[in-house]
């Protein structure tokens, strides 16, 4: 096979590909805006306070930061993003990225919403998965109270069973349609309901192979143990595993909610701690991947590298359905371009909604980017290199 040594994640003209000249100097200007922590800080604060002013600023957001890291306002406009990556053999991810009201109206809207992303999965064949949160179908409070094992009233009981019910209209029309589904991770304080729910889908949808799949923030110390426990109650139950690895999205309000409350943080000490985590996540899923399928959703090219091999040890073919990799769309283009050329299966996740609900989205993602050790350095080098290969190639 030895396909690890075609692939380079330093090679821009595949990287950059699918980008014209004009939008590569777009994402240029961006990227160099982003790479600055000043320039997102007061940045967003401003958007925030248009925002909460009820300013027009839709028409500054749109073109710029919004058309860039999302599909579209609606499933509709999304088909652009859809079709561009897969041309390139690129999934697309549809990622309702709205945040709702937090009543029962807007969770039963964000339901419907979900159902039609669905139904756009069945009929088009470059949307390998759905996604959704909890948090969008049940209120986080029910959840939390659920958690900590507190008795409900009649009202929060009947409400947390039209939650379940909404979760289980999803992953059924999922099993029905034939389209996997991402259940993602939240916040520590109620991952553990969210774990027994999806559990309960998987038993239910998972029968004859993974259409239900479990997010595992490898950040937090003990979710390998979770997954290897999760492991053994799908032999025991008869049904497969589906399981979605990343390192995680709520560092900071984790270790800032563990102090403000004097319990041990969840989260690993070092990055370093947590690398080593995910390998052995990986090194989980590929020597049990008769029962597991897994996505690697990472940004982390040692973490890629890692799996190509692990499936070139264990005789996996590139394009195996039960392994992915997955990257966010409008970021590391260079990962995921190059893996599709290769022949692996690769899938973005692709948010929409209108503009001004998928904000905090947008705000936590450019914050994200300067964050995370030399993500927005990264991306700003690799697209520097790709403007100056083509100024020489024209030579």
């Amino acid at each position: 096979m030895n396909l690890i040594s075609k692939v380079s994640f330093d090679d821009t003209a595949v990287a950059f590909s699918s980008k014209s000249d004009a939008e590569l100097y777009k994402m240029f200007l961006l990227f160099k805006a982003m790479n600055s922590n000043t320039f997102v800080k007061a940045g967003g604060a401003l958007l925030t306070t248009a925002l909460n002013l009820h300013l027009p600023v839709k028409f500054v957001i749109k073109p710029t930061i919004f058309n860039h890291f999302c599909g579209g306002e609606t499933i509709e406009e999304s088909e652009r993003a859809i079709q561009e990556l897969g041309k390139y053999n690129i999934g697309t991810i549809l990622d309702y990225s709205v945040e709702g009201e937090g009543d029962e109206k807007s969770f039963d809207a964000t339901r419907d919403e979900l159902l039609h992303t669905i139904e756009k999965a069945h009929r088009n064949k470059n949307i390998p998965f759905s996604v959704f949160k909890i948090t969008g179908l049940i209120d986080i409070n029910l959840l939390e109270k659920v958690q900590k094992r507190q008795e409900l009233s009649a009202s929060e009981r009947a409400a947390f069973e039209r939650g379940r019910d909404r979760v289980n209209a999803i992953c059924r029309h999922c099993y029905e349609r034939d389209v996997r589904v991402f259940i993602d991770a939240e916040e520590s304080w109620i991952q553990d309901t969210i774990d027994n729910l999806t559990l309960e889908m998987m038993e239910l949808y998972n029968k004859e192979k993974a259409n239900i799949y479990n997010t595992y923030q490898l950040y937090r110390h003990d979710r390998l143990d979770v997954l290897q426990r999760d492991h053994e109650n799908a032999i025991k139950g008869g049904y497969y595993l589906g399981a979605k690895l990343v390192r995680g999205a709520y560092m900071e309000k984790e270790r800032r909610r563990a102090a403000q409350e004097g319990y041990p943080s969840p989260i690993n000490p070092t990055k370093e701690a947590t690398d080593k985590l995910f390998d052995k996540g990986l090194r989980f899923c590929v020597k049990h991947i008769d029962r597991i399928a897994f996505c690697n959703g990472t940004h982390n090219e040692a973490s890629c590298y890692l799996l190509m091999e692990l499936m070139e040890e264990h005789n996996i073919a590139p394009n195996d359905p039960r392994v992915y990799f997955a990257q966010l769309y409008g970021m590391s283009d260079n990962l995921s371009y190059n893996l599709a050329n290769a022949g692996y299966n690769v899938a973005k996740y692709v948010p929409y909604g209108p503009v001004v609900e998928v904000m905090p989205y947008l705000l936590r993602r450019a914050n994200e980017n300067t964050a995370i050790a030399g993500q927005s350095s990264r991306e700003f080098s690799l697209i520097k290199s790709e403007i100056e290969r083509r100024k020489k190639a024209r030579k």
